[in-house]
Protein backbone atom coordinates (compact mmCIF):
# COMPACT_ATOMS: atom_id res chain seq x y z
CA UNK A 1 0.00 0.00 0.00
CA UNK A 2 1.02 3.43 -0.85
CA UNK A 3 2.06 5.86 2.52
CA UNK A 4 -0.37 8.19 3.59
CA UNK A 5 1.53 11.95 3.77
CA UNK A 6 -1.00 13.53 5.61
CA UNK A 7 -0.98 10.90 7.89
CA UNK A 8 2.92 11.49 8.78
CA UNK A 9 4.61 14.29 11.53
CA UNK A 10 7.46 16.11 10.47
CA UNK A 11 10.12 13.56 11.00
CA UNK A 12 8.47 10.78 9.23
CA UNK A 13 8.54 13.05 6.74
CA UNK A 14 11.70 13.88 6.77
CA UNK A 15 12.80 10.48 7.12
CA UNK A 16 10.81 9.57 3.90
CA UNK A 17 12.44 12.03 1.66
CA UNK A 18 16.20 11.04 3.31
CA UNK A 19 14.93 7.03 2.20
CA UNK A 20 14.19 9.00 -1.23
CA UNK A 21 18.04 10.17 -1.46
CA UNK A 22 16.61 13.85 -1.17
CA UNK A 23 17.88 16.25 1.78
CA UNK A 24 15.91 16.34 4.85
CA UNK A 25 14.76 19.93 4.43
CA UNK A 26 12.28 18.53 1.30
CA UNK A 27 10.33 17.02 4.37
CA UNK A 28 9.61 20.24 5.85
CA UNK A 29 8.30 21.75 2.42
CA UNK A 30 5.94 18.84 2.05
CA UNK A 31 5.08 19.45 5.60
CA UNK A 32 4.02 22.90 4.67
CA UNK A 33 1.98 22.15 1.44
CA UNK A 34 -0.13 19.44 3.18
CA UNK A 35 -1.24 22.00 5.81
CA UNK A 36 -1.65 23.75 2.85
CA UNK A 37 -4.52 22.03 1.44
CA UNK A 38 -2.67 20.32 -1.99
CA UNK A 39 -4.52 18.10 -3.35
CA UNK A 40 -1.87 16.76 -5.57
CA UNK A 41 2.10 16.04 -6.16
CA UNK A 42 1.92 18.79 -8.81
CA UNK A 43 0.45 21.59 -6.46
CA UNK A 44 3.95 21.41 -4.80
CA UNK A 45 5.60 23.69 -7.32
CA UNK A 46 8.93 24.05 -5.24
CA UNK A 47 9.79 20.26 -5.17
CA UNK A 48 12.25 19.11 -7.77
CA UNK A 49 9.95 17.24 -10.60
CA UNK A 50 11.97 13.57 -9.62
CA UNK A 51 10.88 13.69 -6.39
CA UNK A 52 7.41 14.46 -7.36
CA UNK A 53 7.17 11.77 -9.46
CA UNK A 54 8.50 9.17 -6.62
CA UNK A 55 5.80 10.63 -4.19
CA UNK A 56 3.39 9.32 -6.92
CA UNK A 57 4.97 6.18 -7.18
CA UNK A 58 5.15 5.50 -3.26
CA UNK A 59 2.75 7.90 -1.53
CA UNK A 60 -0.74 9.47 -1.38
CA UNK A 61 -1.29 12.29 -0.22
CA UNK A 62 -4.83 11.41 1.08
CA UNK A 63 -6.84 14.15 1.19
CA UNK A 64 -10.56 14.28 1.55
CA UNK A 65 -12.87 16.29 -0.54
CA UNK A 66 -16.29 18.22 -0.29
CA UNK A 67 -18.92 16.40 -2.02
CA UNK A 68 -21.98 18.42 -0.70
CA UNK A 69 -22.32 21.92 1.17
CA UNK A 70 -24.88 23.11 3.15
CA UNK A 71 -24.48 26.44 5.01
CA UNK A 72 -27.40 28.06 7.12
CA UNK A 73 -29.22 30.68 6.79
CA UNK A 74 -29.95 31.16 10.27
CA UNK A 75 -26.59 30.91 12.34
CA UNK A 76 -23.75 30.37 9.20
CA UNK A 77 -23.62 26.47 10.54
CA UNK A 78 -21.85 24.41 7.53
CA UNK A 79 -22.39 20.81 7.07
CA UNK A 80 -20.23 19.18 5.06
CA UNK A 81 -20.55 15.93 3.32
CA UNK A 82 -16.54 14.37 2.66
CA UNK A 83 -15.67 12.19 0.32
CA UNK A 84 -12.27 9.74 1.02
CA UNK A 85 -10.19 8.05 -1.22
CA UNK A 86 -11.86 4.73 -1.11
CA UNK A 87 -15.24 6.41 -2.43
CA UNK A 88 -16.67 6.34 1.14
CA UNK A 89 -18.60 9.31 3.02
CA UNK A 90 -18.41 10.72 5.97
CA UNK A 91 -19.60 14.05 7.96
CA UNK A 92 -17.60 17.25 9.40
CA UNK A 93 -20.11 20.18 11.03
CA UNK A 94 -18.41 23.93 11.04
CA UNK A 95 -19.77 26.37 13.72
CA UNK A 96 -19.46 29.89 14.36
CA UNK A 97 -19.41 31.28 17.99
CA UNK A 98 -17.83 34.24 19.56
CA UNK A 99 -14.60 33.13 19.77
CA UNK A 100 -14.06 31.25 16.46
CA UNK A 101 -14.94 28.49 14.88
CA UNK A 102 -15.15 24.90 16.36
CA UNK A 103 -15.17 21.78 14.15
CA UNK A 104 -16.95 18.58 14.49
CA UNK A 105 -15.28 15.41 12.39
CA UNK A 106 -16.43 12.24 12.52
CA UNK A 107 -13.44 8.95 13.36
CA UNK A 108 -14.73 6.41 11.45
CA UNK A 109 -16.92 5.43 8.27
CA UNK A 110 -19.95 4.28 9.84
CA UNK A 111 -20.03 2.77 13.71
CA UNK A 112 -20.70 -0.23 15.31
CA UNK A 113 -22.53 0.96 18.79
CA UNK A 114 -25.99 0.74 18.15
CA UNK A 115 -26.89 3.84 20.08
CA UNK A 116 -30.96 3.78 19.15
CA UNK A 117 -31.18 7.54 19.10
CA UNK A 118 -28.58 7.91 16.51
CA UNK A 119 -27.84 8.09 13.02
CA UNK A 120 -24.94 7.24 12.29
CA UNK A 121 -25.11 4.18 13.58
CA UNK A 122 -27.98 2.68 10.54
CA UNK A 123 -25.98 0.12 8.76
CA UNK A 124 -22.83 -0.01 11.26
CA UNK A 125 -19.36 0.28 10.73
CA UNK A 126 -17.45 0.33 7.83
CA UNK A 127 -13.87 0.90 8.91
CA UNK A 128 -11.79 2.83 10.90
CA UNK A 129 -10.67 6.64 9.68
CA UNK A 130 -6.87 6.95 9.47
CA UNK A 131 -4.98 9.88 11.66
CA UNK A 132 -4.76 11.59 8.49
CA UNK A 133 -8.16 11.20 7.46
CA UNK A 134 -9.19 12.61 10.84
CA UNK A 135 -6.88 15.59 10.06
CA UNK A 136 -7.56 16.56 6.46
CA UNK A 137 -11.45 16.62 7.39
CA UNK A 138 -10.20 20.15 8.90
CA UNK A 139 -7.76 21.19 6.77
CA UNK A 140 -10.26 20.38 3.82
CA UNK A 141 -13.14 22.43 5.66
CA UNK A 142 -10.54 25.23 6.76
CA UNK A 143 -9.39 25.65 3.22
CA UNK A 144 -12.68 26.07 2.43
CA UNK A 145 -13.80 28.64 4.65
CA UNK A 146 -10.95 30.76 4.07
CA UNK A 147 -10.29 31.68 8.27
CA UNK A 148 -8.60 29.67 11.01
CA UNK A 149 -10.62 26.74 12.82
CA UNK A 150 -9.88 26.72 16.52
CA UNK A 151 -11.69 24.25 17.95
CA UNK A 152 -12.10 20.60 17.64
CA UNK A 153 -15.13 18.02 18.81
CA UNK A 154 -14.48 14.77 17.49
CA UNK A 155 -18.32 13.49 17.91
CA UNK A 156 -19.21 13.12 14.55
CA UNK A 157 -19.63 9.68 12.79
CA UNK A 158 -17.77 6.60 14.77
CA UNK A 159 -16.91 6.33 18.20
CA UNK A 160 -13.46 7.75 19.01
CA UNK A 161 -12.29 5.70 21.24
CA UNK A 162 -12.92 2.49 18.92
CA UNK A 163 -10.20 4.06 16.65
CA UNK A 164 -8.14 4.80 19.83
CA UNK A 165 -4.43 4.48 18.06
CA UNK A 166 -5.17 6.56 15.07
CA UNK A 167 -7.50 9.47 17.43
CA UNK A 168 -3.88 9.40 19.64
CA UNK A 169 -2.04 10.06 16.60
CA UNK A 170 -4.32 12.67 15.54
CA UNK A 171 -4.13 14.31 18.29
CA UNK A 172 0.01 14.37 18.05
CA UNK A 173 -0.14 15.80 14.29
CA UNK A 174 -2.89 18.27 14.92
CA UNK A 175 -1.52 19.79 17.95
CA UNK A 176 2.16 20.10 16.55
CA UNK A 177 3.77 23.53 15.80
CA UNK A 178 4.20 24.23 12.47
CA UNK A 179 0.55 22.39 11.85
CA UNK A 180 -2.59 23.75 12.58
CA UNK A 181 -1.09 24.15 15.99
CA UNK A 182 -4.61 23.50 18.05
CA UNK A 183 -4.14 23.19 21.78
CA UNK A 184 -5.05 20.16 23.12
CA UNK A 185 -7.40 22.35 25.69
CA UNK A 186 -9.19 22.80 22.42
CA UNK A 187 -10.04 19.62 21.47
CA UNK A 188 -12.78 17.72 22.52
CA UNK A 189 -13.40 14.03 22.87
CA UNK A 190 -16.81 12.18 22.99
CA UNK A 191 -17.36 8.62 23.61
CA UNK A 192 -20.46 6.22 25.01
CA UNK A 193 -18.31 4.81 27.43
CA UNK A 194 -15.23 2.09 26.53
CA UNK A 195 -14.28 1.77 30.43
CA UNK A 196 -10.90 -0.08 29.23
CA UNK A 197 -9.64 2.74 26.49
CA UNK A 198 -11.30 5.76 28.71
CA UNK A 199 -8.77 4.79 31.61
CA UNK A 200 -5.68 4.15 29.00
CA UNK A 201 -6.68 7.68 27.67
CA UNK A 202 -6.35 9.00 31.47
CA UNK A 203 -3.16 7.34 31.41
CA UNK A 204 -1.74 9.30 28.40
CA UNK A 205 -2.27 12.84 30.79
CA UNK A 206 -3.45 14.53 27.86
CA UNK A 207 -5.17 17.69 28.52
CA UNK A 208 -8.37 17.25 25.68
CA UNK A 209 -11.94 17.67 27.32
CA UNK A 210 -13.61 14.34 27.42
CA UNK A 211 -17.35 14.10 27.20
CA UNK A 212 -19.02 11.04 27.98
CA UNK A 213 -22.41 9.85 26.30
CA UNK A 214 -24.43 8.77 29.24
CA UNK A 215 -27.98 9.91 28.00
CA UNK A 216 -29.92 7.86 30.84
CA UNK A 217 -29.94 7.49 34.85
CA UNK A 218 -29.90 4.03 35.62
CA UNK A 219 -29.09 0.78 33.62
CA UNK A 220 -32.34 -0.64 32.77
CA UNK A 221 -32.72 2.68 30.30
CA UNK A 222 -29.19 3.09 29.70
CA UNK A 223 -29.23 -0.38 28.31
CA UNK A 224 -32.47 -0.08 26.04
CA UNK A 225 -30.89 2.98 24.14
CA UNK A 226 -27.29 2.39 24.57
CA UNK A 227 -25.93 -1.53 24.10
CA UNK A 228 -22.59 -0.65 25.24
CA UNK A 229 -23.95 -0.21 28.78
CA UNK A 230 -24.69 -4.37 28.55
CA UNK A 231 -20.96 -4.44 28.68
CA UNK A 232 -19.78 -1.65 30.54
CA UNK A 233 -22.31 -0.22 33.75
CA UNK A 234 -23.29 3.39 34.67
CA UNK A 235 -20.96 2.39 37.76
CA UNK A 236 -17.44 1.32 35.83
CA UNK A 237 -18.24 4.19 33.47
CA UNK A 238 -18.10 6.61 36.29
CA UNK A 239 -15.77 4.95 38.11
CA UNK A 240 -13.55 5.26 34.90
CA UNK A 241 -14.62 9.03 35.02
CA UNK A 242 -13.34 9.27 38.70
CA UNK A 243 -9.52 7.94 37.16
CA UNK A 244 -9.43 10.19 34.05
CA UNK A 245 -9.97 13.52 36.71
CA UNK A 246 -7.63 11.59 39.59
CA UNK A 247 -5.09 11.50 36.31
CA UNK A 248 -5.54 14.77 34.34
CA UNK A 249 -7.56 17.46 36.57
CA UNK A 250 -9.79 18.01 33.89
CA UNK A 251 -13.48 18.23 34.20
CA UNK A 252 -15.67 15.71 32.43
CA UNK A 253 -18.65 17.00 30.55
CA UNK A 254 -22.12 14.29 30.38
CA UNK A 255 -23.84 14.25 27.37
CA UNK A 256 -27.11 13.59 27.64
CA UNK A 257 -30.08 13.18 25.12
CA UNK A 258 -33.25 14.21 26.26
CA UNK A 259 -35.79 12.24 24.58
CA UNK A 260 -39.68 12.85 25.20
CA UNK A 261 -41.19 10.29 27.18
CA UNK A 262 -38.11 7.95 27.55
CA UNK A 263 -35.59 9.64 30.09
CA UNK A 264 -37.13 13.66 30.64
CA UNK A 265 -39.19 13.65 33.12
CA UNK A 266 -37.86 15.63 36.27
CA UNK A 267 -37.79 12.52 38.30
CA UNK A 268 -34.90 11.11 35.77
CA UNK A 269 -33.51 14.85 36.39
CA UNK A 270 -33.19 13.96 40.06
CA UNK A 271 -31.75 10.67 39.83
CA UNK A 272 -29.57 11.46 37.43
CA UNK A 273 -28.37 14.43 39.61
CA UNK A 274 -27.79 11.63 42.72
CA UNK A 275 -25.53 9.58 40.51
CA UNK A 276 -23.31 12.35 39.58
CA UNK A 277 -23.69 14.10 43.11
CA UNK A 278 -19.93 15.63 44.05
CA UNK A 279 -18.50 14.96 40.83
CA UNK A 280 -16.67 17.67 39.03
CA UNK A 281 -18.58 17.42 35.85
CA UNK A 282 -20.80 19.40 33.66
CA UNK A 283 -24.42 18.06 31.95
CA UNK A 284 -24.65 18.98 28.65
CA UNK A 285 -28.83 18.77 27.60
CA UNK A 286 -29.12 17.66 24.26
CA UNK A 287 -32.61 17.65 22.63
CA UNK A 288 -32.98 14.76 20.43
CA UNK A 289 -32.70 14.94 17.00
CA UNK A 290 -35.38 14.04 14.63
CA UNK A 291 -34.45 10.58 12.96
CA UNK A 292 -37.18 9.02 11.05
CA UNK A 293 -35.92 5.23 11.86
CA UNK A 294 -36.10 5.99 15.32
CA UNK A 295 -39.65 7.43 16.20
CA UNK A 296 -37.42 9.45 19.05
CA UNK A 297 -39.18 13.07 19.73
CA UNK A 298 -37.95 15.98 21.62
CA UNK A 299 -40.30 17.14 24.37
CA UNK A 300 -41.22 20.91 24.40
CA UNK A 301 -39.46 23.49 25.76
CA UNK A 302 -40.96 23.64 29.31
CA UNK A 303 -39.92 19.85 29.91
CA UNK A 304 -36.57 20.61 28.51
CA UNK A 305 -35.87 23.20 30.90
CA UNK A 306 -37.50 21.49 34.01
CA UNK A 307 -35.02 19.37 33.63
CA UNK A 308 -32.11 21.63 33.98
CA UNK A 309 -33.70 23.20 36.51
CA UNK A 310 -33.93 20.18 38.52
CA UNK A 311 -30.22 19.34 38.02
CA UNK A 312 -29.19 22.98 39.03
CA UNK A 313 -31.50 22.97 41.94
CA UNK A 314 -29.58 19.85 43.54
CA UNK A 315 -26.58 21.92 42.80
CA UNK A 316 -25.33 19.79 39.26
CA UNK A 317 -24.14 22.76 36.39
CA UNK A 318 -26.27 22.08 33.12
CA UNK A 319 -26.74 23.48 29.88
CA UNK A 320 -28.54 22.91 27.08
CA UNK A 321 -27.32 22.76 24.12
CA UNK A 322 -28.11 25.25 21.51
CA UNK A 323 -29.90 24.08 18.21
CA UNK A 324 -27.47 25.14 15.40
CA UNK A 325 -27.94 24.31 11.39
CA UNK A 326 -31.66 23.61 12.16
CA UNK A 327 -32.39 24.42 8.54
CA UNK A 328 -29.74 22.12 6.95
CA UNK A 329 -30.51 19.06 9.10
CA UNK A 330 -27.13 19.60 10.32
CA UNK A 331 -27.60 16.29 13.03
CA UNK A 332 -24.67 13.89 12.31
CA UNK A 333 -25.42 10.85 10.06
CA UNK A 334 -28.17 11.28 8.02
CA UNK A 335 -26.15 13.25 5.28
CA UNK A 336 -24.03 10.12 4.65
CA UNK A 337 -27.42 8.46 5.35
CA UNK A 338 -29.39 9.73 2.08
CA UNK A 339 -26.10 9.57 -0.26
CA UNK A 340 -25.34 5.94 0.74
CA UNK A 341 -29.08 5.67 -0.46
CA UNK A 342 -28.92 7.23 -3.86
CA UNK A 343 -26.02 5.26 -4.30
CA UNK A 344 -27.79 1.71 -3.41
CA UNK A 345 -30.72 2.85 -5.85
CA UNK A 346 -28.16 4.01 -8.92
CA UNK A 347 -29.49 7.76 -8.61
Amino acid sequence: MKTELISLNLSELEALVQKLGQPKFRGKQIYEWLYKGAESFDDMKNLPKDLRQKLSEEADIGTVKISEKFVSKIDETRKYLLQLKDGNYVEAVLMKYEYGYTICISTQVGCKMGCKFCASTIGGKERDLTAGELLSQIICVQKDLGQRISNIVMMGIGEPLDNFDNVLKFIELVNAPGGLNIGQRHISLSTCGLVDKMRDLADRQLQITLLISLHAPNNEKRSAIMPINKKYSIEEVLSACDYYIEKTGRRISFEYTLISGVNDSVTEADELATLLCGKLCHVNLIPVNKVEETGFEKGDKARIEAFRKQLEKRGIQATVRREMGSDINAACGQLRKKKNIELQNGE
